[in-house]
């Protein structure tokens, strides 16, 4: 009976060591969605009076969970009796990733500093509709970025066996919800440490330009967060198409791959920013149409 035990405790550490190795395998992957997901919250979670921020970025976190906990047997389930819905899936979110990064370069060279005033005007306003439209958009937009971390996971460990599969992802989802959030949460309160390192720093100059320094960091971190999720929403997409698109398997032969991949990312993000232009200029008309 004892080496039975002992058989069981084996198998155990066998799967878990399995997963281990499943989930850093997974987590590599999804390292440029993570990176997204990071900057987008951590700008949703600023613009608040102090008091605000934490409760704001919380909310967002329970959302990120109920997220995952409907997307992980729903792919699960897909992968078990229809897979070729992970792929297409797989696939249209890359177009979603792409559509994002684009827009997102797009807006930056295009949109006016005024516009860009504007909202940051309106963020500031701190009232309760502002506070929960921004916490409904991040969570949306963590849904999206959810269903892509979770596939991309599950498409690292389809060739092992079921258990192994949900255990994965579980753990990635699980890992991908604390990491990025528990991050954020440092981000967010850098400059309130930073408030408190320069009141009590009394007469000791030293200490209060290391204050002054986290006080000055946060707005710069975001900035850097959001060009470096940008670029890393390009180059998950690209190695999304380069990798399910079985016609770009030898595009471009000798390129390295993360310029193809980026190249792919940018070209797929143009194209879904053109039929959603065109999309929304046809129904514009037809509404106009439609009242005269």
């Amino acid at each position: 009976m004892a080496s039975g035990f002992f058989a069981i405790l084996d198998d155990i550490s066998a799967l878990m060591d399995d997963v281990a190795s499943s989930a850093k395998i997974a987590t590599q992957k999804t390292s440029g969605i993570l990176g997204d997901d990071l900057a987008v919250n951590a700008e949703k979670s600023t613009g608040f009076v102090s008091s605000r921020e934490l409760p704001v970025l919380w909310a967002i976190t329970k959302g990120s969970f109920i997220n995952k906990l409907i997307i992980v047997p729903v792919a699960l389930l897909l992968n078990a009796f229809f897979p070729i819905a992970i792929k297409v899936i797989l696939v249209l979110g890359g177009f979603f990733l792409a559509f994002e990064g684009v827009e997102k370069i797009l807006h930056y060279f295009f949109h006016s500093a005024n516009h860009n005033q504007q909202e940051n005007n309106a963020e500031k306003t701190h009232d309760k509709e502002a506070e929960k439209a921004k916490i409904k958009s991040a969570i949306t937009t963590d849904f999206i970025l959810s269903v892509e971390i979770v596939i991309i996971a599950l498409s690292t460990v389809l060739d092992k066996s079921l258990s192994i599969q949900i255990a994965t992802t579980a753990v990635v989802a699980i890992l991908a919800t604390i990491g990025v959030y528990g991050i954020v949460a440092i981000i967010v309160r850098l400059d309130d440490f930073g408030f408190l390192i320069v009141k009590n720093s009394g007469t000791n100059k030293t200490m209060k330009a290391i204050g002054l320094l986290f006080i000055h960091a946060l707005p710069i971190i975001i900035k850097i967060l959001t060009v470096l999720g940008t670029i890393a929403l390009l180059l998950v997409s690209g190695g999304i198409f380069e990798h399910n698109l079985s016609f770009l398997h030898h595009f471009l032969p000798h390129l390295p791959s993360l310029v193809l991949e980026l190249l792919l990312g940018i070209t797929g993000g143009l194209l879904t920013v053109g039929l959603v232009f065109l999309s929304q200029k046809m129904i514009s008309s037809v509404k106009k149409n439609k009242f005269q």
